[in-house]
């Protein structure tokens, strides 16, 4: 923080000042960190306009701790529970209301991630839902979480997105559709499903000219022709173990 002011103020501590604005001692306070609190002494300059990064003003936490809480939330431990092993892990004390601010600040970032524009075209899509036991309401519940993952043109798997409901259904499905569809995804070429029925019915629907390929149908010719392609050969580091000696180069 020093060398930010310095930067700030542009000259450094016992030089000559070419403006008005100089440094003003400091101030000290305690932040929480992964180490336990910590004292930090903040810099200041004379006019108030000394901003630092490192530490910002009226922070009392470092971003390491945020990401430690946002894994124990994760991992399914409840917002008393998450205070409970700071307190004894860290010797930090950090409320419960605390905590609950800093797992909702997420929630703009989910809400970014799932309405992000898509690309226009996919060769390959694949459809499932999968049954995860969630924490909801401090009990611990199955949810059917339905996901959908694309191949791009350039041959790069990704996340579509991910949606959460009670069960599975192909009603459910035709939503989620029709979300892609409006995220600027036009036409799926080869659509990957189970045998869930009223399924290929809600993606004709929505991608008239999509090739449904469920369980029970014949493969389409690009799959088998893609499984037919050979595969990129590693190429093998010759390694010499103790027994073998490498080979000694030979004179003209």
């Amino acid at each position: 923080m020093q060398a930010e002011l310095t930067e700030h103020l542009g000259h450094p501590p016992g030089a000559t000042p070419g403006a008005l604005n100089v440094r003003n001692g400091s101030t000290s306070k305690t932040v929480s960190t992964d180490l336990g609190p910590v004292q930090v002494r903040t810099p200041r300059d004379r006019e108030g306009s000394f901003e630092p990064r490192i530490v910002a003003k009226r922070q009392t936490r470092l971003a390491s701790l945020d990401d430690k809480i946002l894994g124990l939330y994760a991992g399914g431990m409840s917002v008393r529970d998450i205070s409970a092993h700071l307190s004894e892990l860290y010797d930090t004390q950090i409320g419960r209301d605390t905590i609950s601010s800093i797992t909702d600040a997420v929630l703009e970032d989910v809400a970014a991630w799932r309405s992000r524009p898509l690309d226009r075209v996919y060769p390959i899509v694949y459809f499932d839902a999968m049954f995860v036991k969630v924490r909801e309401d401090r009990s611990v519940r199955a949810r059917a979480c339905y996901l959908a993952m694309g191949v791009s043109c350039d041959g790069d798997r990704e996340v579509l997105g991910i949606w959460w409901q009670e069960t599975e259904g192909s009603k459910f499905w035709l939503s989620v559709l029709n979300d892609l569809q409006r995220r600027s995804v036009q036409d799926v070429l080869i659509a990957c499903v189970d045998g869930l029925k009223g399924f290929p019915e809600a993606i004709e629907a929505v991608f008239p000219l999509a090739w449904v390929q469920t369980c029970n149908r014949a493969p389409h010719p690009v799959l088998v022709a893609l499984h037919q392609l050979p595969r990129p050969q590693r190429r093998s580091r010759r390694r010499f173990g103790r027994s073998t000696p490498p080979p000694t180069p030979t004179r003209r």
